[in-house]
Parts: C-alpha cells; sequence; structure tokens
C-alpha cells in the first residue's frame, strides 16, 4: 500500500473493503450495521462489568470502559449547542459520566493488588 502524499486512494480502497465486509455482514444477520453495533457494545458493558467485579484484568476494562464512556459522552451529549435552560437534563447526563470516568481511573490506578489491613487506630 502506498501511504505517501496521495493516500486518499488508499483510503478510497480501503473503505471499500470494509464497506462489502460490512454488507456480507448484513446480509448474513439480516441486521443493519447500527443493530449490530448496539448489540456489540452491549456485549462490551456487560463483558467489562463482570470482568471489573470480578477483578480479572480490572485495570484493562476499566480503560476500555473509560474510553467508552468519553468517546459517547462526547457524541450524545451536546449540551454545548443548547439554550441554557433545555440543556440542564443533558448536563447532569454529561457530568454523571464523568464521574463515571472519574472512578474507572481510580480502578485503574489501584489494580488488582490485595493491600494489608490498616488498624484504625494506629497500633492498639
Amino acid at each position: 500500500m502506498d501511504l505517501g502524499p496521495g493516500a486518499g486512494g488508499t483510503a478510497d480502497g480501503l473503505g471499500d473493503v470494509i464497506a462489502s465486509s460490512a454488507k456480507q455482514v448484513e446480509t448474513a444477520t439480516a441486521m443493519t450495521t447500527p443493530q449490530l453495533l448496539v448489540i456489540a457494545l452491549g456485549g462490551l458493558e456487560i463483558l467489562a462489568g463482570l470482568m471489573i467485579a470480578l477483578n480479572f484484568g480490572a485495570r484493562f476494562f476499566a480503560m476500555l470502559m473509560a474510553i467508552y464512556v468519553a468517546v459517547s459522552t462526547v457524541l450524545f451529549s451536546d449540551f454545548w449547542n443548547q439554550a441554557a435552560p433545555e440543556n440542564a437534563a443533558v448536563v447532569v447526563d454529561a457530568l454523571k459520566n464523568l464521574s463515571i470516568i472519574g472512578a474507572l481511573f481510580m480502578i485503574m490506578g489501584y489494580g488488582r493488588e490485595t493491600r494489608p489491613a490498616e488498624a484504625a487506630y494506629g497500633d492498639v
């Protein structure tokens, strides 16, 4: 593949390959691409939630979920293009997603190692 100054042809060719593959999958499953993406993302949410809850690969799956939540927040919380009173619910949802991302960062930071129990009042 040539990725030089005329890489537009390469991108167009790659787009044709992806489009034909997507069309084959749509025909085989009798579902549209958005329906397939919703099912795949729902599976990702369930799998990542279970893996985080079971503490198996928690850092990796927390990173995947943080990326997923951040992208979905930017794509679906368009509060910056709405008037002030009408955007209140969307702002609340965006702030909720921001707090979820913060919790996922905490999971990424702590990881899966166990820590010894600390005495509440020192060495009593």
